[in-house]
């Protein structure tokens, strides 16, 4: 085979699809060279833009760095620049600083927000067409709350405080829900009262969803109603301003904020290419993906137009990218294996899965499956997760995991915050369970049976709270006794002694070392002075046993974690110094400061029992904090 050369525009879901399975067909053929070319040097995870818009995972989340990416594909190249055009008589890729021959083009750089000429969306309106718009859009909305807080008129307060989207397909649902996600901490970073930030959902059509089947689409509205949501139908955006709207009805609506998601268009660069355009600026292609002007340059994910199937072209979603993709690069390696280009576009679309913010969402599979909430959820992530498969990248399913479900804030994931790894307390939770059964474990023969310590029968070990061996008139004898038992008992502790082992954990065969043989004189001087007899005794021994088993529970059930797990250090201590425990239990002080590290937030009822606590105390002894003080706050 003559040198070949195979030029991918664009790093999208498309481009990035095909340029992994180019690479990995043609691996070893060094006749093959693969250029994949875009403006930035990172992938963008495009659908979930709306979760950097509304601060659920840093700003860096979504973007995929292209050399991590293809760092082990020796046969592609890689480009950071911006294409210019096409030069279809001299076979070359140009771009503003260069350019790059091509026997085959695969063209994918994807779609634009289309405001269809509504006066104002340019200049006031935002919209979720890139990286850069989500971050934009997210620091406007922390400044207009910021601002809206500390403002004293009632009318631009409430222009401040409301957030509209404009569409509900998948963008606008998806968006507006996750900013309505957003509420509660935007709320309490600016000090107001979360039911002052309204959020409004516009919509042209009579209804909403109308991608979903109505099912499921009626789940997703009573849920969005269900959050406060207010969802305005046959409703047309004709105007925008900087605090207000103009709808077609004549009548203006009060926002700040109008994130606009009612139409896509062909990105504007497809102009340049020379080739035949359709709806909204879409190139036009064949069954095989090429460009009905070129049958070596192909078109795939949202920029192109296959009307096939619909006069309206494929839905430009993930699903219809792959597979625009996965046919042209078929149709690439049979031209260059010398046979036809024949392989038929088939459109496969799987389901739709739209989120409402972090926790629910709704998923139609295979036409048949319908799901709501928690489950519609998690099938959003293991199909946001097998892309990652699909093209390959280990590295950043992992990295998928990391940002979606345990470096989130706010207990805003799927999980509701449980498997947030926010000072890595979800880690401690096993030791946290391990460390309260084995109070209870412990305590089980303390309860009932021979042993209990329920029992007015003396456990604890202490000489002085012993009774006399015997008593009466042979002084002499009992002496003779006690001396004879005492050497038993202290030949007995000498031959322990003589066999027991220091060692941390337990040797098989062996008998582990005391921490203290006997009690130091200081703590022998303070444990007699609290328990002098025997009835003091019988009540520790109670109380004591009482306290253990509620450590345990409270370890396994994650309730006052910091406590439970100061407490099992201090008894811990108190065992050792009183000869009760061997050099093998100190594990336990470890693990008990381990799990004080807050790991009853996770999946424990300090999650909820810590911050209801702080909630009814500070505000018992702080107060309620307000953004503004005084007899004009608004109301």
């Amino acid at each position: 085979m003559t040198q070949k050369n195979i030029v991918v525009i664009g790093a999208g879901f498309a481009g990035v699809y095909a340029t992994k399975r180019l690479a990995k067909k043609f691996k070893h053929d060094q006749d093959v060279t693969i250029t994949l070319i875009d403006k930035h040097s990172y992938f963008t995870y495009m659908t979930e833009l709306h979760e950097i818009a509304a601060d659920r995972v840093d700003a860096d989340a979504i973007q995929y760095d292209l050399q991590r990416l293809f760092c082990r594909r020796k046969n592609v190249k890689l480009v950071t620049d911006t294409v210019t055009t096409i030069d279809r008589d001299q076979k070359l890729v140009k771009t503003k600083h260069g350019a790059y021959p091509y026997d085959y083009v695969m063209l994918g750089i994807g779609s634009e927000p289309n405001d269809f000429g509504t006066p104002g969306v340019a200049e006031y309106g935002f919209t979720l067409g890139s990286w850069e718009h989500a971050i934009a859009l997210k620091q406007h909305v922390a400044d207009v709350v910021r601002r809206g807080a500390i403002e004293h008129d009632p009318a631009k307060r409430k222009a401040l405080l409301s957030i509209v989207v404009v569409g509900s397909g998948f963008t606008g649902t998806e968006t507006i829900g996750e900013m309505r996600d957003w509420r509660d901490q935007l709320a309490k970073e600016n000090k107001i009262d979360p039911s002052e930030l309204t959020f409004t959902l516009m919509e042209m059509a009579p209804t909403i969803m109308n991608m979903l089947d109505r099912t499921d689409a009626a789940k997703a509205e009573q849920y969005m109603l269900k959050r406060g949501i207010h969802i305005m139908k046959n409703t047309g955006v004709v105007g925008v301003h900087e605090e207000y709207v103009d709808l077609k009805d004549g009548s203006t609506y009060p926002t700040a904020t109008l994130i606009w998601t009612a139409g896509v268009k062909a990105s504007t660069q497809a102009a340049n290419f020379n080739l035949t355009q359709g709806k909204a600026g879409r190139i036009v292609v064949n069954s095989h993906m090429q460009s009905v002007d070129d049958d070596s340059i192909y078109v795939v994910g949202d920029v192109s137009f296959y009307g096939g199937n619909s006069d309206r072209g494929e839905p430009q979603i993930v699903q219809g990218a792959e597979a625009s993709a996965q046919t042209a690069l078929d149709n690439i390696t049979k031209q260059m294996h010398n046979q036809a280009a024949d392989v038929d576009y088939k459109a496969s679309y799987s389901g739709f899965m739209v989120s409402l913010g972090s926790r629910y969402g709704v998923a139609n599979l295979m036409g048949f499956m319908h799901l709501s909430g928690f489950f519609a959820m998690l099938m959003k992530h293991l199909v946001n997760m097998l892309y990652f498969i699909q093209i390959f990248s280990g590295y950043y399913f992992f990295q998928y995991l990391l940002h979606e479900f345990f470096r989130t804030k706010h207990d805003r994931n799927l999980m509701r915050g449980h498997t947030s790894r926010q000072g890595n307390v979800l880690w401690a939770v096993p030791a946290r369970l391990f460390l309260g059964a084995m109070w209870l474990v412990d305590c089980a023969y303390k309860v009932s049976g021979k042993e209990s310590w329920f029992v007015d029968k003396l456990r604890l070990p202490f000489s002085w709270l012993q009774p006399a061996v015997t008593s009466g008139a042979s002084a002499s004898g009992a002496d003779a006794t006690s001396a004879a038992t005492g050497a038993a008992a202290a030949a007995d502790t000498t031959a322990k002694a003589a066999k027991s082992v220091f060692s941390l954990s337990y040797q098989y065969g062996k008998d582990p070392m005391m921490v203290f043989d006997q009690m130091p004189k200081w703590m022998y001087n303070i444990t007699k002075v609290l328990i002098p007899n025997q009835d003091v005794a019988f009540f520790m021994q109670k109380t004591m046993t009482v306290v253990e088993i509620l450590i345990g529970l409270a370890l396994i059930a994650g309730l006052f974690t910091w406590l439970a797990g100061g407490m099992s250090v201090m008894f811990t201590v108190i065992f050792c110094l009183s000869g009760m425990f061997y050099w093998v239990n100190l594990w336990m002080i470890p693990m008990a400061i381990a799990v004080m590290n807050g790991s009853g937030r996770a999946f424990g009822l300090d999650k909820w029992v810590i911050p209801y606590l702080q909630r009814v105390f500070g505000k018992w002894w702080y107060k309620q904090p307000k953004a503004l003080y005084g007899s004009d706050v608004v109301k």
